[in-house]
């Protein structure tokens, strides 16, 4: 057989295992994203539109309405910190089955007001769900996918965030006609659905849910790993004004109701479907760490926005912007440290437990400390933004001096 023969040959055959490679990556990236949908789309962001719904049927006050969303942050932070000792024990596979079933479950159990005890358990318990499923979702599919592309997969598996948001903003609306209690279940079964379809379509045999060797535990850190901790958690002290209150802004801060908070809503979720496919394909094309910087710097003037207009324009770029960079941050800062901690994935995977911890804990007490400062001001909303901005400006500000003092 000649040369040219048997490189045919061999192309021939070697075809059809890159298609069923090609086709298994995109069923793990297909289980990622409804992971993510379901444990963070639908699980935290859904309640954003129905605080005024809530407040309206006098479930709960204005003020317990705030602090039962805040409740999923600490539920999260809860999560983060504990993803690693129960993939440990069960394997991480079968830590986000479970972690679904349970943000599944939420949503029925949060269809009845029975008490405000109740309420705060299932929205700790949906928050729990969502930082076990951001600490391992990633950890368990990108090992299978080559280093060339993580970004713009990264990119697929958290636009899930995005479409749990857009699919809120769109049916919390049409599922309030049929009644608050009836909302519940529709999100219920939606979550549901998607738990059932992911099921079989995560990678079998996944590595994530071993211990961190010795060497993982006690391997020091750069500054620069150091310093992205810190940056990470003032990116999402940046992220709970949106978050949490752009909805309620639009509807009763600026009295123009729930239909059209919820519209802002559908464009923040269109915004975080679209956010980390272009971040995570911008991190692939210029580096890590330059992209990281540019986010930074368009997510800061897209939260202070609100503090200089509240016209519809300057609404609808922040909503969109921020809402882009929710789940658009998630992939930069996975390929950076991929870039820190370029030799070890067991140190990776560490890395990013503790940066997901750092993101929890920073947010857990912004949502409070926001919820007491929105009390505190007679329900000034524009100062929630300024602090946000301030923050995120302020991680800008420690990545651009770890640039210049050639920090890695």
């Amino acid at each position: 057989m000649s040369n040219a023969n048997m490189k045919q040959h061999m192309e021939t055959r070697l075809h059809p295992q890159r298609e069923l490679a090609l086709q298994a990556t995109w069923r793990y990236a297909a289980a990622g994203l409804s992971a993510s949908l379901v444990g963070l789309g639908l699980a935290r962001f859904s309640y954003t539109p129905l605080i005024p719904a809530l407040i309206a049927a006098k479930w709960f006050n204005t003020s317990d309405v705030v602090y039962l969303g805040a409740a999923n942050l600490a539920g999260y932070l809860a999560g983060a910190l504990a993803a690693r000792a129960l993939a440990t024990r069960i394997g991480a596979v079968r830590a986000l089955r479970a972690m679904m079933l349970l943000a599944t479950l939420s949503f029925f159990a949060s269809s009845a007001p029975i008490s405000f005890a109740w309420f705060f358990v299932w929205r700790l318990l949906s928050g729990l769900a969502g930082g076990i499923i951001m600490v391992l979702a990633a950890s368990v599919i990108l090992p299978h996918i080559s280093s060339a592309r993580r970004g713009i997969f990264g990119g697929v598996i958290f636009a899930g965030v995005g479409l749990g948001v857009s699919a809120s903003g769109t049916l919390v609306p049409l599922l309030l006609q049929q009644g608050l209690q009836q909302s519940w279940y529709g999100l219920g079964v939606l979550s549901a659905v998607l738990t059932l379809a992911s099921w079989w379509n995560w990678p079998a045999g996944a590595k994530a849910d071993a211990v961190p060797s010795l060497q993982a535990k006690h391997h020091r850190r750069s500054p620069a790993a150091r310093a992205l901790l810190v940056q990470y958690g003032l990116n999402a002290v940046a992220l709970v004004p949106h978050m949490i209150f752009i909805v309620d802004f639009v509807a009763r801060g600026l009295g123009q109701g729930i239909a059209a908070g919820s519209r802002y809503w559908v464009l923040y979720g269109l915004g975080a479907i679209v956010g980390p496919l272009v971040t995570g394909h911008l991190g692939d094309r210029s580096g890590f760490g330059p992209a990281l910087r540019t986010a930074f710097l368009i997510e800061a003037a897209a939260v202070l926005l609100p503090t200089v207009s509240t016209a519809p324009l300057s609404l609808i770029v922040s909503s969109a912007v921020v809402g882009g960079f929710t789940p658009g941050i998630v992939p930069l800062v996975l390929g950076r440290i991929h870039e820190l901690v370029p030799h070890s994935a067991e140190q990776q995977r560490a890395t990013w437990s503790h940066t997901t911890t750092s993101f929890a804990l920073f947010q857990a007490a912004a949502a409070y400390g926001f919820s007491w400062i929105y009390a505190q001001t007679g329900n000034d909303y524009l100062v929630l933004f300024g602090l946000g901005g301030g923050a995120v400006v302020l991680a800008l500000v420690i990545d651009v001096g770890m640039a210049l003092t050639k920090f890695k």
